[in-house]
């Protein structure tokens, strides 16, 4: 291995890789390092019926925006995988798999990183390695009886995987209301453990959800925006992309026999305890679309058209606060409360006490380093397959000026 290299992205995901193409095109030498394989987050840390929540025309990656027969649907994960493979095959992107970067360390006039081959020393490093990158389990886990089984929602893999019995699952955004409803629907009995997330019907006025999140400016939203910092850590608006995209939220879920319940609090050997909190929940969440539709209500204002959805009123539910275990029959507990940040092998002061980079449009306060794919590095879009080109260019084009 090379004792140095002149530019090290740590990571093979979108982020990672739209920035190596960037430096393709400016002529400048780098290496990928990647832990697993070409995008292998979206391989190993998505359930087996995953698809894209946002619809296929939004995948703009550099160099090979969507250009498929089926622009309105949603990729399954393994074709979304092909995508992105055959996105890094195409430009030769220098990546090398299965090649863990372990510490990053600021030494001397450069960067050291520590490899399992040894170290190598670079001018600069893009650090990529995933905007949601450890699965964060609430306090209370560690009460639940061991006969009860636990899995991450990136462990789930498929219904088949859990025991026979009901299934409580733990956190409600996206992936939380996904897994309720696949479980419903292979007959399971769900119960599903809420907090505050924004929703939406997944088509208003002829248009796709994520039409009206870019046309609006809901997706350019700069942290500046945000109430407080922890601000970013909300949910995404709640929808689905199965089965060609629908409707998926508290609503949808307590209609077809999903029982909510208020925020989990912990558990003792027979029951599982929540707040009484459920209707305070599916009220901020209604508050929070309501936030969403004045970004709504202000496009149609300036182009003339009809607003095309309202808030309905509050569902009014109630939630238990108690369940009994063996009464109900549960057998499994899935947690999806959302991932933080794990930033714990990069040895340099830049970060907030959130765990996030401290950093402006990807550039730290440390020379030579960079951070790309954070939530909210720039904009609400940051993150996101619809968003990550424009961040890459922006770091590619620094770190090429910086080489001049």
């Amino acid at each position: 291995m090379a004792s140095d290299v002149n530019v090290a992205i740590v990571g093979a995901g979108q982020a990672g890789l739209a920035t190596s193409w960037y430096l393709k095109q400016a002529n400048i030498d780098h290496v990928v390092f990647e832990a697993g394989r070409v995008a292998e987050t979206w391989r190993s840390r998505r359930w087996d019926s995953f698809c894209l929540v946002t619809p296929n025309w939004s995948v703009q990656l550099p160099g090979r925006d969507y250009a498929g027969p089926d622009p309105d649907g949603f990729m399954p994960r393994d074709e979304l995988v092909e995508h992105i493979q055959s996105w890094a095959q195409s430009f030769a992107a220098p990546v090398r798999e299965h090649c863990p970067v372990s510490s990053l360390d600021q030494d001397g006039e450069g960067l050291a990183l520590t490899l399992n081959g040894g170290k190598i020393r670079a001018r600069t490093v893009v650090v990529a390695s995933g905007a949601y990158q450890r699965a964060h389990r609430p306090a209370g886990s560690e009460q639940i009886p061991g006969r009860v089984r636990q899995v991450l929602a990136e462990e789930y893999g498929n219904e088949k995987n859990l025991p026979p019995g009901a299934v409580l699952v733990v956190g409600s955004g996206q992936t939380g209301c996904q897994l309720a409803e696949e479980l419903h629907e292979a007959g399971r009995k769900v119960f599903l453990s809420c907090g505050r997330a924004p929703w939406a019907p997944r088509r208003m006025g002829g248009h796709d959800l994520v039409w009206w999140l870019v046309e609006t400016g809901f997706a350019d939203r700069t942290p500046a925006q945000l109430p407080s910092p922890a601000a970013r850590l909300l949910s995404n608006p709640l929808a689905t992309g199965h089965g060609g995209g629908h409707d998926l939220h508290y609503r949808t879920l307590h209609g077809m026999g999903v029982e909510l319940l208020g925020r989990y609090l912990g558990a003792d050997e027979s029951k599982f305890h929540f707040a009484d909190d459920l209707a305070q929940s599916t009220d901020a969440g209604d508050n929070l679309a309501r936030m969403l539709m004045q970004w709504v209500e202000a496009l149609c204002d300036k182009r003339g058209l009809e607003v095309p959805w309202q808030v309905p009123a509050p569902m009014g539910v109630n939630g238990r606060t108690e369940l009994d275990i063996v009464g109900e029959g549960i057998t499994s507990v899935i947690w999806t409360c959302g991932y933080r940040p794990d930033y714990g092998w990069v040895h340099a002061p830049v970060f907030d006490d959130m765990g996030f980079p401290v950093q402006t449009d990807g550039r730290s306060a440390v020379d030579g380093l960079y951070f790309m794919g954070v939530h909210f590095q720039r904009k609400a879009r940051s993150a996101v397959l619809y968003g990550v080109k424009e961040d890459a260019e922006i770091v590619a084009r620094h770190i090429a000026e910086n080489r001049r």
